[in-house]
């Protein structure tokens, strides 16, 4: 389990029943007790996946790096922050977490922040606490420019397309359910609760 999704308060883990382990996820049948109900133990199926820095990164103009990616369970191509997962052993580091995010936003966009220049970070989100102990650092970058014509992914990876939008554009595609994945709503969102767009 995450560091940060450990027991605590009053939260009792009775039992871990593992399913399913991959290299990027887990799936246990957890016996939990809560809080709220000390005498009666829960039993409840968990998705464990490492925790991912996502970057919503501003063009010296003040426009915003897409990338249009692949994604295999929803059969579809979404318009998406750059973001990728966290090493788990270092994923509480947050030299490591700031390191990440910008690797991502080089190997996914091709986009780059000046040296020097620190991403801004907006906390935290839980991708959908249902069923899964994921969770998103948030950052914004500033001044950032392109530098390889070309993404650098992963293999398993399928980005279409890099492109920037205007706040304002980014804004209808997210009101009209263009933009929909939980990262690029989540920061989006901070951002808008800070002021920042």
């Amino acid at each position: 389990m995450h560091k940060i999704t450990a027991d605590k308060d009053g939260w009792i883990t009775v039992r871990i029943d593992p399913k399913y382990e991959d290299p990027w996820t887990r799936l246990d049948v957890e016996t939990v007790i809560r809080p709220s109900r000390p005498d009666q133990p829960h039993a409840w199926t968990v998705v464990h996946r490492r925790a991912a820095a996502v970057v919503a990164a501003f063009t010296r103009e003040g426009r915003l790096v897409l990338i249009r990616q692949e994604r295999i369970p929803l059969r579809a191509a979404l318009w998406e922050f750059p973001a990728g997962q966290i090493d788990e052993a270092h994923e509480d580091d947050d030299r490591v977490i700031h390191e990440t995010a910008r690797r991502e936003l080089r190997e996914e966009s091709g986009y780059v922040v000046p040296d020097g220049s620190p991403l801004e970070p907006l906390g935290l989100f839980f991708t959908s606490p249902g069923f899964t102990d994921e969770h998103g650092y948030l950052f914004v970058a500033r001044d950032a420019v392109r530098v390889e014509s070309q993404s650098h992914h992963d293999a398993g990876e399928s980005i279409l397309e890099v492109r920037e939008f205007s706040v304002p554009e980014l804004r209808r595609m997210i009101a009209s359910g263009e933009s929909r994945d939980a990262n690029t709503l989540a920061v989006f969102a901070r951002m808008c609760a800070m002021g920042i767009v």
